[in-house]
C-alpha cells in the first residue's frame, strides 16, 4: 500500500485534471483499486465536477465494487457524478466468494439498485470472464442484463492479475462469448464499428434497455482508437495499461513547476503513447503493477 505522503492530494488531482480538461480530455473515470476507499471521495467528486462549468468535461464517471454505493449513490450524483460502473465477476455466492474473497454478493446488488435508484446512468457492470471460473456464468449474465436493464460488460482476461497467473488458455474471446450466449439467447450487434469506445455493443431480443458489451482486449486489440491516459494515484502517468514505463507527474508537480512546464511535460509524455500493447507478441512483459494499481 502506497504511503499517504506518496498519494496525489485532490488539489493536486484537481489541477492536473483541469490541465488535462485545458489539452481536450472530456471524459474523467475514478477506478482503483477501490477509489470508494479513499477517505473525502465525494470532496473529490465535487471538485471535478465543477470542471464541467467551462463546458469542456462532459462526463464523469467512477469504477467501483460497490462499496458505499447504497449509502452514497445519492450524494455523489448531486455533487457531479454521471455514471458509475460495478464490478461484478459472478452471480452465485459461492463462486463470487470463491473468486473475490468475501462473502459480498448481496452488497453489490444493492449498490447496483441504488446506483440505479440514483440516476447513475448508463449503469455498467463489467465481468472478467475467466475460463473455469466463471465462464459457466455467461448466459446467467446475460439474463441478468435483460431483467436489470444494463450494459452487462463482459471482458477477456488480461495479463494485469495480481498473482500474474495468466495463461491465454484462461482467455474466453469475445467471439467465443458472443457464440454461446446467442446459442440461448438471441443478441444483436448495435453497430458495425467500436469508434473510438472499447465495446462491441449488442441488444439483447426482447429486451427494452438491457444490452451486452463484449470487450475483447487480447484477441481483437483497439489500440489505434484508444486516447486514454491513466493517473495512478501516486501521480505516474502510463500511457498504456500495459506500459512497462511510468512518468512521475508528481515529481513535476512537487518540483514548483509552472503550469506551463507541467502543461509541457504532459503533453511530451503522451506523444510516447505506445501504438500497441503487445500482448500477442513473444517479447510481451506483464507490467509490474496489477490492474488494481492501475486503474481499468
Amino acid at each position: 500500500m502506497a504511503r499517504r505522503d506518496t498519494l496525489l492530494t485532490f488539489e493536486e488531482i484537481e489541477y492536473v485534471s483541469d490541465i488535462f480538461v485545458s489539452l481536450g480530455i472530456k471524459k474523467i473515470r475514478l477506478t482503483g483499486g477501490e477509489p470508494m476507499l479513499r477517505r473525502g471521495i465525494e470532496t473529490l467528486v465535487e471538485s471535478l465536477g465543477r470542471l464541467r462549468e467551462s463546458g469542456r468535461l462532459k462526463d464523469l464517471a467512477l469504477t467501483t465494487n460497490g462499496f458505499k454505493i447504497p449509502e452514497m449513490a445519492a450524494t455523489l450524483k448531486s455533487l457531479g457524478l454521471d455514471r458509475v460502473t460495478i464490478s461484478l465477476d459472478s452471480l452465485d455466492r459461492e463462486n463470487f466468494k470463491d473468486i473475490t474473497g468475501v462473502d459480498k454478493l448481496k452488497e453489490v446488488f444493492a449498490a447496483i439498485n441504488a446506483a440505479k435508484e440514483a440516476g447513475l446512468k448508463p449503469l455498467k457492470v463489467n465481468a472478467c470472464v475467466v475460463r473455469g471460473r466463471n465462464d459457466h456464468e455467461l448466459v446467467d449474465f446475460a439474463r441478468f442484463a435483460s431483467d436489470m436493464g444494463i450494459s452487462m460488460r463482459l471482458i477477456e482476461f488480461m495479463p494485469l492479475d495480481s498473482g500474474q497467473e495468466w495463461s491465454r488458455d484462461l482467455v474466453v474471446s469475445g467471439k467465443e462469448m458472443v457464440k454461446r450466449i446467442s446459442a440461448e439467447m438471441p443478441i444483436t450487434l448495435k453497430e458495425v464499428s467500436r469508434g473510438f469506445g472499447t465495446a462491441w455493443n449488442y441488444t439483447i431480443d426482447g429486451s427494452d434497455s438491457g444490452e451486452i458489451g463484449i470487450i475483447a482486449p487480447v484477441t481483437e486489440m483497439f489500440c489505434g482508437a484508444c486516447s486514454r491516459i491513466r493517473l495512478t494515484a501516486d501521480g505516474q502517468i502510463r500511457t498504456c495499461l500495459f506500459s512497462t514505463v511510468e512518468h512521475d507527474l508528481r515529481g513535476v508537480l512537487r518540483s514548483g513547476a509552472s503550469r506551463d512546464e507541467v502543461i509541457e511535460f504532459v503533453r511530451d509524455v503522451t506523444l510516447t503513447k505506445e501504438a500497441s500493447h503487445h500482448i500477442n507478441d513473444e517479447t510481451f512483459e506483464q507490467p509490474s503493477r496489477s490492474m488494481s494499481f492501475i486503474g481499468g
